[in-house]
């Protein structure tokens, strides 16, 4: 017997039928003697739809009215899957973030979390009720709806397991687990058992689609069990949890890869202190997030300062990048959005050497030119052209063998 939370994506509730189905298993979950609390996010394209007729009224509408709007999705289908659950005889309710006091900042579209009142939602658990959570949303302070963003239903999801100290948080998604790197660019990709907070945080923060990055901040800064399942497939999925003694130690996990990254550089500013201040700071002023940068001296008193951005904010941070070249009498601005980032990551790059000259040696040996790299303790990135990505994936995979089974320590 346990307590668990269980959070089901847009795909996993996505008609009628997957929602019968997913009151199937919360069925048997409650049957096998489990306590079970579930969080669900709106029916697949419903929050798009939503988005859209939004636009159509006006395509600047405040984010206020955005995240009323959009938080209605979710409402949806608390309430079909609470019907459905009672047909089969197991009590349900539906709750909305604001029911919960799920309590965030008022950062509307993109709030997080600050509280999760947890006293109603443990008196409806001891009463036998399964309560069915509406993720992606809560109120601020002032009672206004907010919403977390693309993905927010997870970290929901995991702020309640943490707020009523659940066993486990389980991610139901359309993948049976967490892959080396994508089956559909590496076919030999390996489900992997087991994989730490650290080693899936690099991956999600690299572009890894399966988990949103804030749930696995929470779920490693509150020590929550999380693991990853499929809806439509039996099987244990991958569980990321602390660096334990029966862990997975390979050299290399995973390979993570990101196309939406794009790159800028600035040439010939002064090289004087704080200068990379005065390059940076109207870029994360305008809410632009700065990834790899480097900084090189180029010997006549100047530096060249590089660095990417998400592909979508390329075409204002070269114009904002402009007007610091103009300001500082720099000698010019270049930028490339064909570019792509690929990422090995692993904790057994703490206790081994070697991992980089392996991955550039692989690299090299198919042509392919690294333009820029940037590492941390258990991951090395490197940009390459987009159009290599693929070969560099299928390359690297190859070459760290992550088709194998790793040896248990």
């Amino acid at each position: 017997m346990a307590l668990i939370v269980q959070k089901f994506g847009g795909t996993s509730v996505g008609t009628v039928e997957r929602i019968e189905a997913v009151a199937e298993r919360v069925v048997r979950h409650r049957l096998a003697g489990d306590d079970v609390v579930v969080v669900v996010s709106a029916m697949s394209g419903e929050t798009n739809r939503l988005l859209g007729l939004a636009n159509a009224i006006d395509p600047e509408a405040p984010a206020r009215e955005i995240d009323v709007l959009v938080s209605t999705g979710e409402q949806v289908t608390i309430a079909l899957l609470a019907m459905a659950l009672n047909k089969r005889g197991c009590s349900a309710q539906s709750f909305t973030g604001d029911q919960v006091k799920i309590l965030t900042d008022d950062s509307h579209s993109k709030a997080r979390i600050l509280d999760v009142e947890h006293s109603l939602l443990k008196s409806r658990i001891s009463e036998g009720v399964v309560p069915i959570v509406a993720g992606f949303q809560g109120v601020d302070e002032n009672n206004n709806i907010t919403t977390l963003g693309r993905g927010g239903s997870d970290t929901t999801a995991v702020a309640i397991a943490a707020a009523i100290g659940a066993d486990e948080c389980q991610i139901y998604t359309d993948v049976d687990g967490v892959y080396t790197t994508d089956p559909r660019v590496e076919p030999s990709a390996r489900k992997m058992n087991t994989i730490t907070f650290e080693e899936m945080l690099e991956m999600a923060s690299l572009g890894a689609k399966v988990l949103q990055i804030r749930s696995v901040e929470f779920a490693g800064k509150y020590n929550v069990p999380l693991r990853v399942l499929s809806s439509f497939e039996e099987g244990e999925g991958t569980l990321i949890t602390y660096e334990g003694l029966n862990m997975e130690k390979p050299l290399v996990s995973g390979i993570a890869f990101n196309r939406d990254e794009a790159r800028l550089t600035i040439l010939g500013v002064p090289d004087l202190p704080n200068v990379a201040a005065s390059v940076l700071a109207p870029i994360g002023n305008a809410n632009i997030d700065i990834d790899m940068i480097i900084q090189n001296s180029v010997g006549d008193n100047t530096a060249d300062f590089t660095f990417t951005v998400h592909r979508n904010d390329f075409a204002r941070a070269k114009e904002i990048l402009q007007q610091t070249a103009d300001k500082l009498q720099a000698k010019g601005v270049q930028g490339d959005d064909q570019i792509a980032k690929i990422s090995v990551v692993g904790v057994g790059m703490k206790s081994h050497a070697g991992v980089a000259v392996t991955m550039f040696e692989s690299l090299g040996a198919e042509g392919i030119n690294i333009q820029q790299i940037s590492t941390s303790e258990i991951k090395i990135s490197v940009l390459v052209e987009e159009k290599y990505l693929e070969l560099a994936v299928r390359t690297l995979h190859a070459a760290f063998n992550l088709d194998k089974e790793p040896l248990q320590e």
